[in-house]
């Protein structure tokens, strides 16, 4: 039986950045995941994801993102590769919904540089966009894109290069902890492992590897979109069209993304509703009926948008039922730690998580603060 100092069971975003900072801190470190390196199976693919300072989902993600931040330059630099792309970012919506008003309280409290764009300034500034009824937009220059696949692929090559063993193809069977907070052992279809803590990071997989605990995370299928926009494509580039959330008064919250090279598409999606599933069970074909719902929602709001699909792809969430993370250590196992419930809004973090997962996985605690995050909020 082979012993390391820490295991990371799924190689994603949260995952692969756990196994970084374990071996950036010199610990011996196994990986497992049941797929290849930067796979499209769950919920960290599809060539773009919003990053964001305003946080409207709740105040005490600001000091993790602002972190993230600096964690996302840092890999950037140490790997030569570009993973974050300042676009600047709008968030549209009445005034008083949960979006806007959301992100005018993360601003205030945090001191964030905003500005508030009515109907006529968004006309002048950002025509693309079509607002309705007494609409407005937050604007945030510092938000912009992180370029999922190639993020996990760099946190996978840092911990590579600082000693870490990461087995691709390599499904775990089970695994089973020490009543005495020390040790665990995790099987495969190759081998037993051990280890002094473990650290599970598996997305959609979580209701099945972990199943004694009775956390209701929800699994639902959802569909990017890539359009090949009807007027001047240079009009969707980045530097003229920024990521943007909308929440309209009546219809889906839908997300979007400009162009990231002249051979690509600007990406829109739906974050709201889908059908549940599971990772066994997801339908990965494009019906019309997708099409035509991610269409309702384009084409009065950004109408040059509504041209021909040039791609499509699914993707799961996996979401608590407060649709706040879960980072926590396991109720009756402190050396193994849990980490879930981040689809539709977590890949942003997954820089400053890897950090946090490494911290309870050697420390047993953390500098910051995740007590919005504890299983003890559905007990």
């Amino acid at each position: 039986m082979t012993n390391f100092d820490a295991i990371v069971v799924g190689l994603g975003a949260m995952g692969s950045a756990a196994a970084y900072h374990l071996a950036g801190r010199n610990k011996t470190v196994l990986g497992l995941e049941a797929f290849g390196p930067a796979h499209d199976r769950g919920s960290s693919h599809g060539e773009s994801r919003i990053i964001r300072q305003a946080y409207f989902e709740n105040p005490a993600y600001v000091p993790l993102v602002l972190r993230a931040y600096e964690l996302w330059d840092q890999l950037q630099n140490e790997s030569g590769k570009e993973l974050l792309s300042i676009t600047g970012g709008l968030a549209i919506g009445p005034e008083r919904g949960a979006l806007v008003s959301g992100c005018l309280r993360s601003a205030r409290e945090y001191d964030l540089p905003h500005e508030l764009l009515d109907a006529a300034r968004m006309r002048s500034r950002f025509p693309q966009f079509s607002l309705a009824g007494e609409e407005i937009a937050f604007y945030e220059e510092r938000a912009g894109i992180l370029r999922p696949e190639e993020c996990i692929r760099q946190h996978l090559r840092g911990a590579t290069d600082r000693g870490a063993t990461l087995n691709f193809e390599e499904p775990i069977v089970s695994w089973s902890a020490s009543g005495n907070g020390e040790g665990v052992t995790v099987r495969t279809h190759r081998q037993c492992y051990s280890a002094r803590s473990l650290v599970l990071s598996v997305g959609p997989w979580f209701a099945e590897l972990v199943p004694a605990l009775s956390m209701p995370t929800v699994v639902t299928r959802h569909v990017m979109f890539w359009f090949r926009p009807t007027r001047q494509a240079s009009e969707f580039d980045r530097g003229a069209f920024p990521i943007f959330l909308w929440e309209p008064e009546e219809g889906p919250f839908i997300y979007g993304f400009p162009r990231l090279s002249q051979e690509t598409d600007p990406k829109v999606a739906i974050h709201s509703g889908q059908e549940k599933c599971s990772p066994s069970s997801i339908d990965r074909v494009i019906h019309p009926g997708d099409e035509a719902a991610i269409r309702a929602a384009v084409r009065e709001r950004i109408p040059a948008l509504n041209g021909e699909v040039s791609h499509a792809a699914t993707c799961m969430y996996t979401m608590t039922p407060d649709e706040h993370f879960l980072i926590d250590q396991h109720p009756d196992y402190p050396q193994v730690v849990v980490a879930a419930g981040f689809s539709g809004h977590g890949f942003k973090f997954s820089a400053v998580v890897g950090e946090i997962l490494c911290d309870l996985a050697t420390a047993r605690k953390t500098r910051f603060d995740i007590s919005l995050f504890s299983f003890q909020r559905f007990s």
